[in-house]
């Protein structure tokens, strides 16, 4: 396979979420990986879980690129650190490709806001099962849909058979949409799969050897060759602003299986501006440590771990002598660590750090999920009092009981509806169910 002269990208969507994408993604980036390309990947929207599968294949970490959360010089920064050094970077998309919060600002989260806005070309991975004709008008539409966003290939998913394959191919002849491959109905590529979406990759067992049997199967399947023709040269831009500033100059992370989801753009824009990162494991039983002067608990899956989690004294004991005097934040699965205590599926209560007053369970199930805009009320490892922060909320536990520390934020969604006062802060801690993505610049 002959080099680019340059990084290109390409997009990998589709009409909908459980089309495939993922799967048919990552043994791409492999396939090309194979190859001896220099692949890059990135997500869309919101996502702590594909990066990390992009990562196993690639070799290099994943990034997320969010038009919503993002302001467009951050967008347009990421993407172009993301391929520097790079052959191709491939661009995976969350839900359909024109999914997002549909208000036509170029703004909407959607994946089709970042093929317009940087000229993008899209690879659509249209899944043919129970359908064969009908396969070519979901594509036909989503290829006219937005004279904007240009579907320059087709992969054809989940195909039952070569007569099945032969007969959606029948059916695009006609419409000028080029097929660059099919990949046959196979139950060995799955992920395994959680209440939040896959399972992580680093938990995933024989991940090495489940990402090289995709790339096996996409190369087979895929003519890599023709997507990488279709891959459009990306422009220069230049660094990524920093999306948060850095909470302090060294930050005790919580890192392991029960507090993963962490954005790498965050990671990085701290290191740009000069902070250390300091990772610890709480599920090791480790404290933060001693030398940080901030402690951030990302979100992650602490329902799964409540027990351990509870019964780890070196970490509660350590995180709350640490609250005393330096400041601790949490996010989603860290909010929750930081009350009083977390009710797991089967009903049991285990004491959580009692930081925060209140109280969360996972038995009670509801999901809460969508775009966040947050003002905050106080200064804290998200900025400063007055600030305004973009993120966004996906979870299936709920606040059980309130407490009674101030909120920290006056929080509405994607599209400005007020939600009301939220998160917790109390002394030197704080904590909100929604995960930060960046600030957002406000006049």
């Amino acid at each position: 396979m002959s080099r680019p002269a340059s990084a290109r990208a390409l997009i990998v969507a589709a009409a909908r979420s459980g089309a495939g994408k993922t799967s048919l993604t990552a043994g791409l980036m492999q396939a090309l990986a194979a190859r001896g390309l220099a692949v890059r990947g990135a997500k869309s929207g919101p996502d702590y879980i594909d990066p990390a599968f992009h990562a196993a294949a690639t070799g290099a970490p994943g990034l997320n690129l969010d038009s919503f959360a993002m302001a467009p010089p951050l967008v347009a920064g990421l993407l172009g650190a993301q391929a520097a050094g790079a052959d191709v970077l491939i661009i995976e998309s969350a839900m359909g490709l024109f999914d997002g919060l549909g208000q036509g600002s170029g703004r909407d989260g959607s994946a089709a806001d970042l093929a317009r806005a940087h000229g993008l070309p899209v690879l659509l991975v249209l899944d043919v099962s129970g359908q064969s004709q009908t396969a070519a008008a979901v594509a036909l539409g989503l290829a006219r849909f937005d004279p904007g966003v240009r579907v320059a290939g087709l992969v054809l998913n989940q195909v039952a058979s070569p007569r099945h394959e032969a007969q959606v191919r029948a059916a695009l002849a006609p419409l000028g949409l080029l097929v660059v491959g099919a990949v046959p109905r196979n139950t060995a590529m799955s992920l395994p799969e959680r209440h939040l979406g896959l399972v992580q990759a680093r938990e995933h067992p024989a991940l090495a050897a489940h990402i090289a049997r995709l790339g096996a199967i996409m190369a087979a399947a895929l003519d890599l060759d023709a997507i990488l023709a279709l891959a459009a040269p990306l422009a220069g831009t230049s660094s990524p602003p920093a999306a948060l500033p850095p909470p302090g100059q060294r930050i005790a992370v919580a890192d392991d299986a029960a507090f993963a989801f962490f954005y790498a753009h965050l990671a990085a824009g701290w290191r740009a501006a000069g902070a250390e990162l300091v990772p610890f494991s709480p599920l090791a039983d480790e404290a933060p440590p001693a030398g940080c002067d901030v402690c951030w608990l990302p979100g992650g899956y602490p329902e799964l771990h409540a027990g351990r989690l509870a019964g780890n004294r070196r970490f509660m004991e350590g995180l709350r002598a640490f609250a005393g005097t330096r400041p601790v934040h949490g996010e989603c699965g860290g909010y929750m660590v930081l009350g009083e205590g977390l009710v797991d599926a089967e009903g049991r209560r285990h004491a959580m750090a009692g930081l925060l007053g209140h109280a969360t369970s996972f038995a009670d199930r509801r999901l809460t999920l969508g775009y966040r805009r947050a003002r905050l009320r106080a200064d804290c490892p998200l900025g400063p009092a007055g600030g305004h922060v973009r993120g966004h909320a996906f979870h299936y536990s709920t606040v059980t009981a309130g407490g009674d520390d101030a909120a920290l934020v006056d929080l509405a969604d994607g599209q400005g509806a007020a939600l009301g006062p939220a998160g917790g802060r109390r002394g030197l801690v704080s904590g909100t169910y929604f995960h930060a993505i960046a600030a957002e610049s406000r006049p």
